[in-house]
């Protein structure tokens, strides 16, 4: 039988937030069943890190403790399995946003709960009836994280539910943690049965990956461990594939260095940047050519999609398929570009990312080579790369930065790169500094106003029609109404006669 026995810890003294004794003295000023603090939270208490989600165990009416306690913390309820009793509670604390989740027991009592869970380092517990400072351990996370080792609970853990595999590959980079032997061979064997899984838990626990500060590692373990062929199997040919010069990495090399590069120049525009962070040559130069709009740049790249999938993932996903179509297209590359947006969508798809999120997706891979071949930096040639696309276009920017940093690795020349990045700063100062200028003046007349006053039809016409107008604003011929209706004229002058 499993010791349930509560102890002191044996490496360090668990560490609560304020929102801990809270969510505590609210349970005791009422007359409910034990809840037990479970998981995530309590391995984060023992490891001294932030708690951002808690999860709550109890052998009574989870929504009944979610209810009391949405009321007494003054929360949001929200019940998200009213048969299988599971509920979930919003709470807006001094430090932020912190989702309370509430489920009764998973089997008939406290050990089985604990020892079904997946790995050692999320199977402990803390009797919020009781003291904070003791820790029920049955399966010995508390040693193994200490020794930096992550064990799977029990022989068949992983079998049970195979988005383990990838939670594990997940868990063992964001804690540092060594997977032991049998852990592994059994991730290995799961990866198989990914599929059975549902994509939309697939994609959450994937975008996770993304997100962690070592993502270039999660990608490796996640190659070698075999997840990575399952659900990005578009990078699995890039394997060796070797690229032409300026190159000076293989296809898949240079898209887990783009992915690095892309997570780097993310945190050096963050406001999680620290001293060293920018020390390198062309992180340091960037960060000086453009932290002028960090304010800006970090609004854009902090957005959150559909259920609050973070942006900044969904860049990195990009990354991954930015080479996807070279395998196809090997030795001259011809139509790469074609083919990656084809599997890009179909990935997409299967990944159930949303209609916004695939319009984005496609938009950076079909656009950021244009920031790498403008001619010129003149306003014209500004307007026309942000014309239609504006957030994309930041996208593209940093997605460019980071793809000429892969290309050239540590062969990067630093008169090049200076230019690349002044002319990323070009970009940004019109779209930040000159949008009425450059990316969107305000039109003199509309399209209501050449129909009714030139007798043009909509269509076709018309549409040109407005983007001379407004072309030709931008390089200044083009202030006032009447210059715009005479430009009008003279395109309307200059088009051949209709055949009759």
């Amino acid at each position: 039988m499993s010791d349930l026995t509560p102890r002191r810890p044996q490496h360090r003294p668990l560490l609560w937030s304020d929102d801990v004794l809270a969510i505590q003295e609210a349970l005791l000023a009422a007359s409910l069943p034990p809840v037990y603090l479970v998981g995530g939270a309590v391995r984060d208490a023992c490891l001294h890190r932030p708690i951002k989600d808690i999860d709550l165990a109890t052998p009574g009416s989870a929504i009944g403790v979610a209810r009391h306690l949405a009321n007494a913390l003054a929360g949001d309820l929200f019940i998200m399995d009213r048969e299988r009793d599971v509920a979930r509670v919003f709470l807006n604390t001094a430090s932020g946003r912190l989702l309370l989740d509430v489920a009764g027991f998973r089997g008939p009592d406290l050990a089985a709960d604990l020892t079904g869970r997946d790995f050692t380092v999320n199977a402990m517990a803390v009797d919020l009836h009781s003291d904070l400072t003791h820790l029920i351990d049955p399966c010995g996370g508390e040693p193994d994280l200490r020794q930096k080792v992550l064990r799977r609970c029990t022989p068949d853990a992983l079998a049970h539910d195979p988005i383990r595999a990838l939670r594990g590959v997940r868990q063992s980079v964001q804690f540092g943690l060594r997977i032991e032997p049998a852990t592994l061979q059994d991730l290995r064997a799961q990866v198989a049965r990914l599929p059975e899984t549902s994509p939309e838990r697939v994609r959450d626990e994937f975008f996770s990956l993304l997100l962690l500060d070592n993502v270039t590692a999660a990608l490796r373990i996640a190659d070698a461990v075999g997840v990575l062929e399952v659900i990005v199997p578009e990078v699995g040919p890039l394997h060796g594939l070797a690229q032409p010069a300026p190159h000076v990495f293989d296809a898949w090399q240079h898209t887990l260095v783009l992915t690095e590069k892309l997570a780097a120049m993310l945190l050096a525009i963050s406001y999680r940047r620290s001293d060293s962070t920018a020390a390198v040559f062309d992180l340091g130069m960037m960060v000086m050519q453009l932290d002028r709009y960090r304010a800006a740049l970090n609004e854009h790249f902090n957005h959150t999609w559909a259920n609050d999938r973070p942006h900044r993932a969904l860049l990195l996903q990009a990354a991954l398929l930015h080479n996807a179509g070279k395998a196809a297209t090997a030795p001259h590359f011809q139509g790469d570009l074609a083919h990656t947006l084809r599997l890009a969508e179909a990935r997409a798809e299967a990944l159930r990312l949303s209609q916004p999120e695939k319009k984005r997706l496609l938009a950076i891979l079909s656009g950021y080579r244009q920031v790498l071949a403008l001619a010129d930096a003149a306003p014209l040639t500004q307007h026309r790369f942000w014309h239609g696309q504006e957030e994309a276009g930041v996208d593209r920017c940093l997605f460019a930065l980071a793809d000429y940093a892969a290309t050239t690795g540590s062969e990067l020349e630093q008169h090049a790169w200076l230019r690349l990045v002044e002319r990323v700063r070009g970009l940004l100062a019109a779209r930040f500094d000159h949008y009425a200028q450059i990316v969107k003046p305000p039109p003199p007349v509309n399209g209501h106003d050449l129909m009714a006053r030139l007798a043009i039809p909509p269509g076709r016409i018309l549409g040109d029609i407005l983007d001379a107008i407004r072309e030709a604003q931008v390089t200044g011929e083009v202030v006032t109404a009447a210059e715009a209706y005479a430009l009008a004229q003279r395109y309307l002058a200059a088009r051949p006669p209709a055949a009759e």
